[in-house]
């Protein structure tokens, strides 16, 4: 019975710790930044706005509006 406890206890550990570093370290290391063709201001990859092959930082430098 106290093997289970033992078992269990390294198995949270590993879950709640060393498992969440390797996610975070991933996610971090794939924002780019880009130019925007309008206005200059750099925005990054997850935020950009591509219309015609060019970023924008917003609805308003890509004339969505």
């Amino acid at each position: 019975m106290q093997w289970i406890v033992v078992i269990a206890l390294v198995v949270a550990i590993y879950y709640f710790f060393i498992r969440k570093k390797t996610k975070y370290n991933k996610e971090d290391s794939t924002d780019i930044c880009f130019e925007c063709k309008s206005c200059g201001v750099f925005v990054s990859s997850n935020e950009a706005i591509i219309k015609d092959g060019e970023y924008y930082c917003s609805k308003e430098c890509a004339n969505l509006r």
